[in-house]
Formats: structure tokens, sequence, C-alpha cells
């Protein structure tokens, strides 16, 4: 009987330019009983206004993890929510924070919630390495929410989710890893080079369609295997 736990899930901001919604971002965490937050490639970081902003959540401050590079911060998750208001040109897997929290709640391994720039979000390049895009219903008129007010809302929706039942009957399989998932998708394309399907000058938008396909499954590191070792044996024929 697995647990039902927020210990595997983490809050990740990319790219915040405004130390003070880094803070609200953690005091938001705490409140709704989340502690394992990531940053990436923050302006300014740490910062007094982000301490000040927290309001006591500054041990969560004081243990975020700091990374450099996208790809890394996301290295040890088997699965990734990626938050963001903007429709995009090719579309997601869209999951509103009510059901992205009963998706992630059960995952018996670390999960991640991604969080994009103030003034952009994230960027469809950074959306191929998530497996559900999670929109929160705002009004069309206004949609624009402050990082730390969205991160608030999904925090919530996690813990009304931790509240409503205390055990699952069963644990689901964790997904591949992300660093399992690049490899197949490298391993995939040069295949599909090999067998002159995929054009490297013209590639087009086939290997975001195909990360689309894929992240969408949630495959698992069997599930990996075996498909890699059918590319193997097509790349030798």
């Amino acid at each position: 009987m697995a647990n039902n736990t927020l210990d595997n899930i983490h809050i990740i901001l990319v790219g915040i330019t405004h130390p003070g919604n880094i803070g609200a971002s953690a005091r938001a965490m705490k409140t709704m009983g989340l502690t394992q937050m990531r940053l990436v490639r923050p302006k300014q970081f740490p910062n007094a206004e982000a301490t000040a902003r927290a309001c006591g959540a500054d041990d969560i401050l004081f243990n975020a993890q700091i990374f450099d590079s996208y790809e890394e911060s996301l290295q040890d998750f088997h699965l990734v929510f990626g938050a963001s208001a903007r429709q995009r040109e090719i579309s997601w897997p869209v999951l509103t924070p009510r059901t992205c929290a009963e998706q992630a709640l059960p995952i018996q391994a670390p999960v991640a919630i991604v969080f994009g720039r103030e003034n952009s979000g994230l960027t469809n390049q950074e959306l191929e390495y998530c497996n559900y895009l999670v929109q929160i219903p705002s009004d069309a008129n206004f949609s624009s929410l402050n990082v730390a007010a969205a991160v608030q809302v999904i925090a919530y929706e996690l813990r009304m989710e931790k509240l409503k039942n205390t055990k699952f009957d069963s644990a689901l399989p964790s997904p591949a890893s992300v660093e399992n998932m690049e490899r197949l998708y490298k391993h995939l394309e040069e295949t599909l080079i090999d067998i002159k399907f995929l054009n490297p000058n013209h590639p087009r938008l086939l290997m975001r369609r195909l990360r689309r396909l894929f992240n969408r499954t949630q495959l698992i590191d069997s599930e990996v295997n075996i498909l890699r070792g059918i590319l193997t044996a097509t790349q030798e024929k």
C-alpha cells in the first residue's frame, strides 16, 4: 500500500526575474505542505526580498537547489507537468490543477511541476520535456496570473488530493526518467535518419510530435528498453 505523500513533488521555477516571486512561491508551498523547490537561472537569488516575502518559509529557500541548465534540473524526475497559460502551436495534453494533482500523487517517484518566466512562461522547447501541460482556468479577458499565485493554486489542489485519500489501493508503476526518455528520443532520431524517414536538414515538427506522443503515454523503463531494442535491430538491418 503506497502512502499518499507530497514528499515526491518538486516545484521548479525557471528564469524568475523578481526575487519576491521566489519568496512568495516558497510561502505558498509551505502553507500546503510542499517542501522541495528548484530554481533554474534565477536572476537574483539569494536575496533579502525573497526572504521577506517567504514570511517564515526560509527553510524552503535555504534548501532550494539551483541549476544553470533546465535539462539538468529535470534529470531525476519520472513525470513532469508544465504550467502555462498560453496555447501552443502543437497541442500538449492539458490538465486542470485538480487533475494534475490526481495524476501526480500516486506516483512513487520524483515528480516535477514546472513554472516559467513571469513575462513569457515556458518555451515550446522546455515544454517538450513535459508529459502534460497544466492550465488554470482563468477568465479569458484577463488570464495573466502571478507565478506565486499559480504555485498556490496547484499546491492547494495537491493538498486537497492528499487529504481526500490518505492511501492509494495500489502504487502506479513509475514512468521512465527524463534522462532515459532523452536517450530514447536521441536514439529514435538517429534511427529515423538512418532509414531516411527523417531529413536532418528539414526536421520540421516531427520529433516534437513524437515527443508529445511518447510523453502522453508515460512509458516505463522496461518499455523504453523494448523500444530501444527495436531501434537497434532496425539500425543493424
